[in-house]
């Protein structure tokens, strides 16, 4: 199931004390970045981040599931209507989340 642009932007909404949050559409869900770095993104109406540690730690109820068949396990934001609980979440999370990967020239 594709999630609806109606809850993506409820999400960047709740996103909004962030700066340099981002999305990107990829096969009906949504990747979000912040500060150029995947921090979660959109599956099937639901708000998902990266299980990095510090989001453990910052939200230890929090449920692990895969957004897609085949993917990792992603933890579901709990709190999703609580904008500073998510942009302490984010703070948290952003020194742990990867470095994009560099596209070589073709």
């Amino acid at each position: 199931m594709a999630s609806s642009r109606d809850y993506l932007f409820y999400v960047l909404d709740q996103l909004s004390l962030l700066e340099g949050i981002s999305y990107k559409p990829m096969m009906g869900e949504y990747i979000i970045y912040y500060k150029d770095k995947i921090a979660g993104g959109v599956y099937d109406d639901r708000f998902l981040v990266k299980a990095v540690e510090s989001a453990i730690r910052y939200m230890p109820s929090a449920q692990l599931d895969f957004p897609n068949q085949g993917t990792k396990k992603m933890l579901v934001v709990d709190n999703i209507d609580d904008k500073e609980y998510l942009k302490g979440l984010f703070d948290a999370i952003y020194e742990e989340l990867p470095m994009p990967k560099v596209k070589g020239r073709r």
